[in-house]
């Protein structure tokens, strides 16, 4: 199994370096090329939600549906940009939350 891959800022990349992630911090315009990458190379590819919004919409939920590689979005490190509470959506469509 390849190493996991993190895609986002430097300083959560470095801590991911640290647990023994692999770890890209590509510039919003490369988020697309790395994401490609990590895919190619990688089981799981964590990715900051700043990182996820540079990403076309669309080839973000591909991205999230494709089930070779798993993808995980995760909270930025400041908290300013932070992924749906996919529980709360999912329970709000079943009619157990609104």
């Amino acid at each position: 199994m390849a190493k996991p891959v993190f895609i986002g800022d430097e300083v959560t990349a470095a801590g991911f370096r640290l647990a023994g992630l692999a770890s890209e911090t590509p510039p919003a315009d490369g988020v697309d090329l790395a994401l490609e990458r990590a895919r190619g190379e990688a089981d799981l590819v964590l990715i900051s939600a700043e990182s996820a919004e540079a990403l076309p919409q669309a080839k973000l939920n591909q991205a999230l549906r494709m089930t070779e590689t798993l993808m995980v979005i995760i909270p930025d490190i400041n908290g300013e940009h932070v992924p749906d509470d996919m529980e709360k959506h999912i329970r709000g469509l079943l009619g157990i939350e609104s």
